[in-house]
């Protein structure tokens, strides 16, 4: 499943905020950290503000910051703003034996994507970044450790 720009650049703003809760973040800095359009993210962050996800200050030190609850927003609640993932559109072929076994493959796995949308919330995101965050990566769990060097000495 392929998300818009516009609903990536929703879960990464959201994610933002949520990892500095409490905190102002500018549209500026969003922006020049994902590399995109402060305009276009202005659109998605206005957008966010209607659903009552972030709000904004405006002024000098103004921003935006998180409002919505981390262990209750799911990655589906923040995608469903954006776009409509409920059905597959008429692709070529479709018509076919092979394009309906296709597409019943297909159903199925847009089905788990979406299954795995609605089950992961915003904190447990935040969770899993920390853990692949630059200071974690290349650190090995002792589990697997043992595990490798059980192996090697059998």
């Amino acid at each position: 499943m392929k998300l818009q720009i516009s609903t990536s650049l929703a879960l990464y703003s959201v994610l933002e905020f949520a990892a500095r809760s409490g905190n102002q973040v500018s549209t500026a800095e969003i922006a020049a950290k994902y590399e995109v359009s402060t305009h276009h993210l202005a659109k998605v962050l206005r957008e966010l503000v209607r659903a009552g996800i972030i709000e904004s200050t405006r002024g000098v030190g103004g921003g935006y910051r998180f409002r919505a609850n981390a262990k209750r927003l799911t990655l589906m609640d923040v995608i469903e703003l954006f776009e409509d993932i409920s059905a597959r559109s008429g692709e070529p072929g479709a018509s076919t034996d092979v394009g309906r076994a296709l597409g019943v493959v297909l159903t199925e796995i847009d089905e788990i994507a979406k299954a795995t949308f609605r089950s992961m919330t915003i904190d447990t995101m935040l969770k899993l970044i920390e853990r692949h965050s630059s200071g974690g990566a290349g650190k090995e769990r002792p589990a697997k450790k043992r595990a490798r060097g059980a192996r090697a000495s059998a």
